[in-house]
């Protein structure tokens, strides 16, 4: 009987034992899931887009729409002459889908990706660039002056990672951004549509891009909107002080321009002249960036609007 006690006693020790180790399993695999949620910090391009990856840009009809949009306000971005057409290069053109709206536009264009998968399926498809299969971060080679203009969507953040030993990042985007600026026509322009984690990476890609000659800012469409909100990386090669285009979703048609950062905290006597939490002037600020939003149904703002009410019913 006492042979038995001991028997189950251990038992259920195992089994708690064993019920923790699950639970602390699953706590590191949600922890590790929000952690990689960007596709960059998951694996190098060259593995993250497989085979499995690849076909979703040809069977997912959400993802070919939104890659088409961000393609045709890139062309846009690049105010091309309409009575010629140009030579483009693509990079990170994956399987085709900004170089078929490249085409539909009647421009000409080469592709450049790292991900064979990507590039056999833009083969399958039969788009009508030229591809190659490469690292943008080894820089071009192309001849000097051989582009009208450069699009990319969607690539450009990935030459932040360090994905080998040899990989040093500044590095990497100046050898890019210097080759690139040596394959385009003077005065042609580039436009990079691209994801930055944080701040940092921002100010590492347009250094980095200035440093190589280039001129221009990022344009930033639909700032006050989370899902719509993107940015273009437009750099011109040649000019001295070029005007950015105008971006979208800004309300009073203002221009777009370069956006300046800083990872140091405003002090409290930089706050001043702001609205105080919860104040009436806080809460008709918070309305109206709503209303610009698009979320919900606001009432007009009347004499009561942010007023206290009494705690009696």
């Amino acid at each position: 009987m006492l042979l038995s006690y001991v028997i189950l006693r251990n038992f259920l020790h195992v089994g708690r034992f064993r019920s923790a180790n699950t639970e602390i399993s699953k706590l590191r695999l949600h922890t590790t899931m929000a952690n990689c949620r960007r596709p960059e910090h998951q694996a190098p391009p060259e593995m993250f887009y497989d085979e499995s990856e690849a076909r979703k840009y040809t069977s997912n009809s959400r993802m070919i729409e939104i890659q088409m949009t961000m393609a045709d306000r890139a062309i846009e971005l690049l105010a091309l002459p309409e009575d010629q057409p140009s030579f483009i290069l693509d990079v990170g053109c994956g399987s085709g889908l900004s170089g078929e709206a490249l085409t539909e536009h009647g421009h000409y264009w080469v592709g450049m990706d790292i991900s064979r998968p990507m590039l056999g399926i833009a083969e399958e498809r039969e788009v009508e660039g030229d591809l190659f299969l490469t690292d943008m971060g080894e820089g071009m080679f192309f001849r000097p002056g051989t582009f009208d203009g450069v699009l990319s969507i969607s690539a450009l953040q990935w030459l932040c990672n360090a994905d080998k030993k040899t990989h040093h990042p500044p590095r990497r985007l100046y050898k890019f951004f210097s080759t690139l600026y040596g394959s385009m026509r003077r005065g042609s322009r580039a436009v990079f549509q691209f994801y930055p984690e944080n701040s940092d990476q921002l100010e590492l890609i347009t250094s980095q891009a200035m440093r190589a000659g280039f001129t221009g800012g990022v344009v930033v469409d639909f700032p006050n909107s989370t899902r719509a909100k993107k940015m273009f990386l437009c750099l011109f090669a040649g000019l001295m002080n070029p005007q950015l285009p105008t971006a979208l979703g800004t309300g009073n048609g203002q221009q777009g321009h370069q956006v300046t950062f800083s990872n140091q905290r405003q002090r409290f006597k930089d706050l001043k002249g702001k609205p105080l939490k919860k104040s009436k002037d806080w809460i008709k600020e918070k309305k109206e960036r709503r209303r610009r939003q698009g979320k919900g149904e606001y009432k007009p703002d009347s004499k009561y609007s942010g007023r206290k009410r009494s705690k009696k019913f």
